[in-house]
């Protein structure tokens, strides 16, 4: 067989969204699997023990060595997101959230205003990071699903049920309020907001009739508290911390950085695209908001570890297939940079010498998602989004 029709089925393999979507879920099955076997899912008993805190109203922010290591961060209404889970032997229910978690995105992105050929690479693209989340049973892929489904349902015109998810996002694990960045793309913005104060009030109540109102009130000052203090922490750990402030903060040996000296300008460039109103109705132009939502979340906090970054490379796939054809071999470079950098580093496909003594060191992993952001904003600021776009295979 000559080296054409090889290639050829190759990339028909890789562009056929049932092999993608064994990859999807098979990299994360395995990663899981691992995890149960080994009995490393500790982030899967800090987010049972919300739940059986919550009805025992013991303090959801404590530390409880008995049962797991580290401490909760998430809202007392994540309690009732996890507590299905809690029905099942924990090896069970550890390999139940992860799947469901890969699921509910996977879910997202097939809805996302692309072809089925630029869902599929989406998919693709990002397959290996949200293995890197699985592997850490992480809450991120919903998150992701959170943001991205919040800017579908505006696009639909389903405001009500887009305040029920930026509500439940942010009372969850306050990223969810980035999903006001699709409030101009809203057609009826009355609605949008008056949906946003009652889902603000059910949520807040919802998780009361299992413990008590004053537990519950409590529970959210003490949530505000363990935050203030996570992030004094993150300056000072390795885990943490991987973000654009943190990687300057540590190239520089500088870490005294004020977050607001990097997060004020940022906001600025962000907001610029805003100004560009006439190109709000353009779905270009809203995917490219889109993609920097994502990304932003994630290099703009100091909370952002490794797992993380599943957030983020959602918008970077976006990013890429949002893109004017055809690419450029600049951006085809910096779809590279971020696969190998971000993505790849932290698994045994890098040399670890380089991610041991390079890349964690300096949160490395957080550079090629800031220069695709910036990139992100120049393009926001100068595309031409009146022009039809051209999609591979079209």
């Amino acid at each position: 067989m000559t080296a054409q029709p090889l290639m050829s089925k190759v990339l028909k393999l890789f562009t056929n969204r049932i092999f993608v979507a064994v990859i999807w879920f098979g990299l994360s099955f395995v990663a899981i699997l691992k995890q149960v076997l080994h009995q490393h899912i500790n982030n899967y008993y800090i987010y049972k023990h919300t739940f059986i805190n919550l009805v025992h109203r013991v303090n959801l922010y404590i530390p409880q060595p008995k049962y797991f290591l580290d401490t909760n961060h998430y809202g007392p209404l994540f309690a009732l997101v996890i507590a299905p889970f809690t029905l099942f032997p924990d090896g069970v229910g550890a390999v139940l959230w992860v799947m469901v978690n890969a699921w509910v995105l996977y879910e997202v992105i097939v809805r996302l205003p692309l072809t089925a050929q630029q869902r599929t690479a989406v998919l693709l693209i990002c397959a290996h990071e949200l293995m890197t989340s699985s592997f850490n049973v992480q809450f991120n892929p919903m998150m992701a699903a959170f943001i991205g489904l919040s800017y579908i349902l505006i696009k639909n015109k389903r405001d009500f049920w887009a305040a029920l998810v930026i509500v439940a996002g942010t009372y969850i694990k306050l990223y969810g309020i980035v999903g006001l960045a699709f409030f101009f793309f809203s057609e009826h913005k009355l609605k949008f907001i008056l949906s946003l104060v009652f889902w603000g009030i059910v949520l807040f109540i919802l998780p009361m009739p299992f413990s008590s109102p004053s537990f519950v009130m409590q529970s959210y000052l003490d949530w505000y508290e363990s935050l203030v203090e996570k992030n004094v922490q993150n300056a000072t750990s390795t885990m943490q911390d991987i973000c654009v402030m943190g990687m300057i903060r540590r190239i520089f040996n500088y870490p005294q950085l004020s977050n607001l000296l990097v997060m004020a300008p940022a906001l600025v460039l962000f907001g610029l695209a805003y100004l560009r109103f006439k190109s709000f109705k353009k779905t270009s132009f809203q995917l490219l908001i889109l993609a920097s939502t994502l990304i932003f979340t994630v290099i703009f906090s100091t909370g952002s570890e490794s797992p993380t970054y599943i957030i983020a490379f959602v918008g970077v796939a976006i990013w890429y297939m949002n893109l004017e054809r055809p690419v450029s071999k600049f951006e085809i470079g910096l779809l590279i940079f971020a696969l190998v950098i971000t993505s790849l580093s932290p698994s045994d496909l890098f040399p670890k010498y380089i991610n041991k003594t390079y890349i964690k060191p300096y949160a490395l992993k957080a550079l090629p998602c800031f220069v695709i952001w910036l990139r992100i904003v120049y393009e926001s600021l100068t595309r031409d989004f009146s022009r039809k776009p051209v999609y591979v295979g079209q």
